[in-house]
């Protein structure tokens, strides 16, 4: 990766114009010319290239194109194939609904079932007892509402579908954690991690199929962005995580640090969010979820404005030149635009906010790394997480070796700056965000037999 590429694809990102597909890598029928905005080169035999020009691509994407609608794969080299979109719009990431599908009742707030009971001709309290089915039982069917009358079951399932997510595989690490990767109704696939420490258990969700953010440090990258999940499936993922506990076992602690940008399907997350903390839903405190985001400066203060929630930054870097080759989003909000962003957030007294820091050997690991990190955090009150990298195939970056990242966390220390090691979990079980999505998918296109580490409950 050449820096000075990436430098210069910085720079004419912010000037808005139209991406270039002449840059080295691409083939020749392409050279010297510029696509129209919105089309692209499609088909089988169309080898994209990697590296800076592929990220300036993909960042002029997400700074003016709204996501096309269905599914977008890569292995080996990251596709796209996006709309113009608007990060400042509330509707980020939206797509339209089928108007012929029936939603799935979970998708619906209370004041939604309030109507719908209305017009069942039932009173406004029934709707009360459907949430608390819904959102306190996590019940996968109209039948087990048993308090509800008959015929408003009927109409209910005449109306609306409860479509749970069904675990097609998990894995079970020595360590306690489980990965689940989880069948959708469309037949697509979204990863959920449960993983268990001494004080608490804690629950990994995905908000996206995929992730259109193309961070090097992520095998969800890779994938490409397939669609967003709705809010009864982001939901689902908690049902279906709670049927894996064993006796006394019991989730404490929510992280939106799964598959996608949840920022960029904020209409879905935040209706999440607010089922997952209403007393009519889950009830579960704020304190104990926290959103993560690789940097999305108009969402982050809109949601904590909504729902005071922890919020982690994806930061992973002290420099823009770093920052612009791991996190291409960069291009569009450097640092110095994403820290300001963040010094203007209401911060609840005695909360900080989180920057979480993946430790990557040669790249950002290195003293004078460490010394400007201490300086970039001075103004805010903040918390860094460093985290060990967990290597994928087809990933060329290596993880930084312990004495490295304790070396760094002790000179963030000496900066009087709290600074925690995330200790890996879950390395045998592929436990790493999109980790076990490629490798089951790669091996049903190799026409490969399951790994001996993945039991299989459900083809």
């Amino acid at each position: 990766m050449s820096f000075a590429r990436v430098a210069a694809a910085r720079a004419e990102s912010r000037s808005f114009r139209t991406p270039r597909h002449c840059n080295p890598g691409f083939p020749s029928k392409y050279s010297g010319q510029a696509l129209a905005r919105g089309s692209h080169a499609r088909g089988n035999d169309t080898k994209w290239c990697a590296g800076a020009s592929r990220r300036h691509d993909l960042v002029q994407d997400l700074i003016g194109r709204r996501p096309a609608i269905g599914r977008v794969r890569s292995r080996a080299v990251f596709r796209y194939n996006y709309g113009f979109m608007d990060l400042s719009d509330e509707h980020i990431g939206l797509e339209p609904e089928s108007s012929g599908a029936r939603r799935d009742i979970r998708d619906l707030m209370l004041d939604e079932l309030e109507a719908a009971v209305a017009d069942a001709g039932e009173r406004p309290y029934r709707a009360r007892q459907i949430a608390h089915w819904l959102w306190g039982k996590g019940v996968d069917s109209f039948d087990a509402m048993r308090d509800l009358p008959a015929a408003l079951r009927i109409e209910l399932a005449e109306r609306f579908i409860l479509a749970p997510a069904v675990a097609a595989l998990v894995r079970r690490s020595s360590d306690g954690t489980r990965k689940l990767l989880l069948r959708l109704a469309d037949g697509e696939e979204i990863e959920t991690v449960i993983i268990p420490a001494e004080d608490r258990t804690t629950l990994c969700l995905s908000s996206q199929a995929g992730c259109a953010m193309g961070c090097e440090f992520c095998a969800t990258a890779r994938m490409g962005l397939h669609r967003n999940l709705t809010t009864a499936e982001i939901a689902g993922q908690i049902f279906a995580a709670q049927r894996e506990l064993g006796p006394g076992e019991r989730i404490t602690n929510y992280v939106f640090m799964g598959m996608g940008e949840p920022l960029a399907n904020y209409p879905r997350l935040i209706r999440t969010l607010t089922a997952m903390t209403s007393e009519w839903g889950m009830g579960i405190s704020p304190r104990r979820i926290t959103v993560s985001t690789v940097g999305l400066v108009p969402m982050m203060e809109k949601l904590l404005a909504e729902i005071p929630v922890n919020l982690a930054v994806s930061l992973h870097a002290s420099t823009d030149a770093v920052r612009d080759r791991l996190a291409p989003i960069n291009l569009r909000y450097p640092l110095a635009e994403l820290l300001a962003a963040c010094r203007r957030l209401p911060i609840k007294a005695r909360s900080r906010i989180t920057f979480e820091y993946v430790m990557l050997a040669g790249i950002n690991d290195g003293v004078d790394d460490a010394r400007r990190l201490v300086k970039l955090m001075a103004p805010l009150r903040a918390k860094v997480n460093l985290i060990f990298f967990n290597p994928f195939a087809a990933s060329e970056l290596e993880r930084s070796p312990r004495a490295a990242v304790e070396a760094f966390q002790a000179i963030l220390h000496r900066g009087n700056l709290t600074a925690t090691i995330r200790e890996s979990r879950g390395l045998e079980i592929a436990a790493a965000c999109g980790q076990l999505y490629a490798e089951r998918h790669a091996a049903a296109g190799a026409g490969d037999p399951p790994s001996a580490l993945e039991q299989e409950i459900q083809d």
